[in-house]
C-alpha cells in the first residue's frame, strides 16, 4: 500500500481547527542544527555511537533513519542535551548547548519522545500548559501571555475541543498530537522527535507527518518508514551501527547501495508515476 502525506493546502503553517480568520502568534524563528564529530558510549563501556558530524538549515526537516540499535535514540538524546557526547559539540545557531543552562536550552529545544504515560491525571489543557515552564520564574505560574500561547496552539493543532478531557481518555494519535502541542507552546526553535509514528495506525502516521511539515521549527526526527522518511524529509541521516553511512538529499541518501548496507534487504525501487518519487520496496 502506498502512503503519501498530505500537503498543506497552502503556504503558512498547518492550523487544523483554527478558527476562521484567526492569526496564529508569530513563532521564535528557526534555528541552524550542526553536530560536529558527535561520540557517545558509557563511561568504561563500548563506544555507542562513533563520530558523526551533520548540518540542517533552520526550519528544514531531518529524518533520522536506520536498523534497530543503530544509534538513533542516542543521536538525538545528544542533539537535545539529555547526554553530554562523549566527544564533539551541538550547535544551535553556532552556540555550543553545553555552554548554556538546560533552562535556556529548554527554551530553544523541545522533544517528543516515542512512548508517552497514559495516566496523566491533567486534562488537554493542563499538560500543554507545562510547554511554557522554561519561561516562568520559580515563583510565577503564568500570565495572559502564556495563557494566549497555549490557546493558540490548541487551536492551530485541532485540539481546542479537547482542552478539558483527560489525556487518559483520548487515542494514540490524540495523545501523540497533544505532545506536539505541549513542545510547541515551548515557542521552540528546533523540534526533536523519537519515533513520533510508533504504535500509530496509517491514518494517524499521515495525519502527524502532515502536521509536523506545516508546523516552523527547525526538526529532528527518527522514523522507522524510509517511504514515509523520504516524503517528509529535506535531508535523511542514515545510521548503522553506531556510524553515520550517509546523510543528504533523499534521492542521494535512500539508494539500493546503502539501504541494503544498513539493513540487510535487497532494494527495488519504482515510480508511482511518471514525475512522481520513488518507492521502495524491500526484499530478504
Amino acid at each position: 500500500m502506498t502512503q503519501t502525506i498530505p500537503r498543506p493546502p497552502g503556504p503558512g503553517p498547518v492550523s487544523p481547527g483554527a478558527p476562521p480568520g484567526s492569526s496564529p502568534r508569530p513563532a521564535p524563528e528557526a534555528a541552524a542544527l550542526r553536530a560536529e564529530g558527535l561520540t557517545w558510549g558509557p563511561k568504561r563501556g563500548l563506544t555507542l555511537l562513533q563520530p558523526t558530524s551533520f548540518e540542517i538549515g533552520a526550519g528544514r526537516i531531518l529524518a533520522v533513519i536506520g536498523p534497530n540499535g543503530a544509534g538513533k535514540s542516542t543521536l538525538l538524546r545528544l542533539l537535545y542535551r539529555y547526554l553530554r557526547p562523549r566527544a564533539g559539540r551541538v550547535l544551535l545557531d553556532g552556540g555550543d548547548i553545553w555552554a548554556q543552562s538546560a533552562r535556556q536550552v529548554a527554551r530553544s529545544v523541545a522533544v517528543v519522545l516515542q512512548e508517552q504515560p497514559t495516566d496523566f491525571a491533567l486534562t488537554v489543557g493542563e499538560i500543554v500548559a507545562l510547554g511554557r515552564t522554561p519561561h516562568l520564574s520559580a515563583s510565577a505560574s503564568g500570565g495572559e501571555r502564556d495563557a494566549a500561547i497555549v490557546r493558540d496552539v490548541l487551536a492551530r493543532l485541532g485540539l481546542a475541543a479537547f482542552t478539558h478531557r483527560l489525556f487518559g481518555s483520548l487515542s494514540g494519535g490524540e495523545r501523540q498530537r497533544v505532545m506536539v502541542a505541549r513542545a510547541l507552546a515551548q515557542e521552540p526553535r528546533l523540534l526533536i522527535l523519537d519515533e513520533p509514528t510508533n504504535h500509530l495506525d496509517i491514518r494517524h502516521q499521515l495525519e502527524l507527518l502532515a502536521l509536523l511539515r506545516g508546523l516552523g521549527p527547525t526538526i529532528v526526527t527518527s522514523l522507522h518508514d524510509i517511504n514515509l522518511a523520504a516524503d517528509l524529509a529535506d535531508e535523511v541521516l542514515l545510521l548503522a551501527g553506531g556510524r553515520m553511512l550517509a546523510c543528504g538529499r533523499p534521492d542521494t541518501v535512500l539508494t539500493e547501495d546503502l539501504i541494503a548496507r544498513a539493513f540487510g534487504v535487497r532494494v527495488q525501487r519504482r515510480s508511482l508515476d511518471p514525475g512522481g518519487k520513488a518507492h521502495l520496496t524491500f526484499h530478504l
